[in-house]
């Protein structure tokens, strides 16, 4: 779509020049009056907390969908749609948690996703130490509704995230391009 250049206003000055272009989104701005009390936000804030209830079977439901996919990779072996389902798998039980109210599980997904990622060969991952990973997501979602457990859970997230960092610096010692990345601080948001 092309702009038209008559839209577009230039002022000449002796030094300099300022163009200043139309704003396209004052043809879709509303004005409201300041007696309108409708805030967007607050509505947004009321379905979110009216969902809260649906969260912990969202991430029921991704947990599950992590040990089906490990499942299968332990049934058929590192194939690539297998390799790419555990990824995503993680990689959405990751970007979800904080938002969930799983911020552990999102830790150790995260974990799980940098040691996927950065692994010259996924086949060569210790078994145990993928397992863990999952079982330690499983653990924070089933058993979140206990006080003392989020402690526990931060602390277990903790502890695989520097596990699969001391096997991911290992492994690639000879690859100072991914050793970066692994050295590189976590994106997941922290508890």
């Amino acid at each position: 779509m092309a702009r038209d250049k008559r839209d577009i206003e230039i002022k000449a000055f002796a030094d300099h020049h300022v163009i200043t272009q139309p704003n396209p989104l004052r043809k879709v701005l509303r004005r409201v009056d300041d007696t309108d009390s409708d805030d967007p936000i607050a509505r947004a804030e009321k379905a979110l907390a009216g969902l809260s209830g649906e969260f912990k079977n969202w991430m029921t439901v991704e947990a599950d969908r992590l040990s089906a996919a490990h499942a299968a990779i332990l049934k058929n072996g590192y194939t690539d749609n297998n390799c790419q389902e555990l990824f995503r798998a993680a990689h959405d039980i990751k970007g979800d948690a904080a938002t969930f109210g799983y911020p552990s599980a999102g830790a150790a997904a995260d974990s799980l996703c940098r040691i996927i990622e950065h692994a010259p060969e996924l086949a060569e991952v210790p078994s145990d130490l993928i397992a863990h990973h999952i079982n330690a997501i499983q653990a924070i979602v089933r058993e979140r509704t206990k006080l003392d457990t989020v402690a526990m859970a931060t602390m277990l997230s903790r502890h695989l995230r520097g596990v699969a960092d001391e096997f991911l610096m290992h492994a690639n010692r000879d690859r100072p391009e991914h050793l970066e990345a692994v050295l590189a601080p976590s994106l997941a948001p922290a508890d």
